[in-house]
């Protein structure tokens, strides 16, 4: 961010609180822009300076930004021109209330871009697939002429980069339940919208499936005519979307093919744009695992031709494709043992996609914070593949119980570990001797023991290295 040249803006010497810095970027991004704005910015967060240090480092040579920390004070709320919100601050907060009763104007970092970005954007969105769809996406169009910026929920803030951007740009951006319910507050949804599919997620914020569903409408409630949604033909709940779509509607498919969009035939992934059928690549061509890549492919593809890509660039972006950090990623082998490292999966429905994508015999790591999801369906996918599954966090008990509903025989063997990530690891490795895999893949939120599922990630790699060798 230091190396950003200031800006000037119609922030200049207005009052900015950014309430929730943060340790993803957002919070840093936004109070940076509106810094180098000249407005006067508090950033306020309830986490301590010391867990932020990241977050904050890159903001101390603004003069006109202060920061206050493991607290949150009315007069930063109540004072404030603008109240840039975290996605993650709870709708029922009693601060936002308090500002809102002030009169002040409420925004989020997402919701301000979106607003102003004067280039096409591409959004991503759905229960499981979003991050490597949208990192797909990106990686086709950049084999095109156009400058194509990543961002969102996924890689850098955006916010930071408003004055660069042009309309002959490209914008793709992964987008979450969270910031898809504050923009139904703007009501503008993406020019090209992709929904991988809609399972329960994070029922512990949004309450209902129905409520969480609705958060995730607005990528294309508020579309144009002239604006193109890419759905899941697959997943019912996301084709019934279909009524909800104001422009052209294109599908993916691994089940049969399509009308308008892409699918699956036999080995070959199909594109069908403006009645042409055109081979994108074979299965075998795909470089990273399971069929759950198969149809984050397929969605890409059609993402990337409404974009204006060329068939040959999608194919290309496919085969430079390698995978997403945390996502199913293959990071080590050892005396046969596959390693994995599938952090993101904090669903149920992503843990069973990648228990089905790597090879048995399997020892898997599993469980985490508590979102309220149901678990049977993971636990019978368990049973069905897991030779032995280490248990970690709030949701170890409860994993245990609809396991040992649906056990038959001694297999899978159950190892209790509590909150001990350090040995649930040298559990594991230590359970794997010879083949198979290794698999990290919670089906669960991590912020029991890790500020998120990066941080588990991280851990979950050092941890291997130190005790499979």
């Amino acid at each position: 961010m230091t190396d950003t040249p200031p800006i000037k803006g119609e922030f200049a010497g207005r009052r900015i609180t950014i309430m929730g810095l943060g340790l993803f970027g957002g919070g840093a991004a936004a109070a940076d822009y509106f810094a180098r704005q000249g407005a006067e910015v508090t950033v306020t967060d309830l986490k301590n300076a010391r867990t932020l240090a990241r977050s904050i480092e890159p903001l101390t040579h603004h003069p006109n930004i202060s920061f206050v920390f493991g607290e949150h004070r009315e007069e930063d709320f109540t004072r404030a021109d603008v109240l840039i919100v975290n996605p993650a601050v709870p709708k029922t907060s009693r601060y936002l209330a308090l500002a809102r009763e002030a009169g002040v104007v409420m925004d989020t970092e997402t919701n301000f871009f979106v607003s102003r970005c004067s280039a096409p954007i591409a959004g991503v969105t759905g229960s499981n697939g979003k991050t490597t769809t949208t990192s797909l996406v990106a990686a086709m169009l950049e084999r095109g002429r156009r400058r194509v910026w990543l961002g969102g929920n996924i890689g850098q803030p955006l916010i930071g980069h408003l004055d660069e951007i042009t309309p002959g740009d490209l914008v793709v951006m992964e987008l979450s339940s969270f910031q898809l319910d504050d923009m139904h507050r703007i009501r503008k949804s993406p020019s090209v919208s992709v929904v991988t599919n809609l399972t329960p997620n994070h029922l512990d914020r949004h309450g209902t499936m129905a409520e969480y569903a609705e958060a995730k409408k607005a990528i294309i409630r508020y579309q144009s005519p002239s604006d193109i949604a890419v759905l899941n033909f697959d997943d019912p709940a996301v084709r019934a979307w279909e009524a909800d779509c104001a422009g052209d509607v294109c599908f993916f498919s691994l089940c049969g093919e399509v009308e308008r969009g892409a699918f699956l035939a036999g080995d070959d992934l199909i594109l069908r744009m403006g009645g042409a059928d055109c081979r994108i690549c074979g299965r075998s061509d795909i470089r990273i695992p399971g069929e759950i890549n198969v149809a984050n492919v397929l969605a890409a593809s059609v993402a990337a031709a409404a974009c204006g890509a060329a068939v040959e660039e999608i194919a290309q972006g496919v085969d430079g494709f390698r995978g997403v950090e945390h996502r199913l990623e293959k990071f080590s082998e050892a005396n046969g043992v596959s390693y994995y490292n599938d952090s993101i999966a904090t669903t149920a429905e992503s843990a069973i996609a990648a228990l089905n994508a790597v090879p048995q015999p399997i020892v898997l790591i599993a469980g985490g914070y508590d979102k309220k999801i149901p678990l049977a369906e993971f636990a019978s996918a368990i049973v069905d593949r897991c030779e032995v599954v280490v248990l970690v966090g709030q949701t170890a008990d409860a994993l245990r119980a609809e396991i040992e509903k649906r056990r038959i025989g001694p297999k899978p063997s159950i190892v209790m570990v509590g909150a001990d990530f350090d040995t649930a690891v040298r559990d594991a490795v230590d359970a794997r001797q010879t083949g198979g895999s290794v698999l990290l893949s919670p089906g669960t939120a991590s912020y029991d023991m890790f500020d998120n599922f990066e941080a588990r990630g991280r851990a979950f790699k050092e941890l291997v290295r130190k005790y499979a060798s």
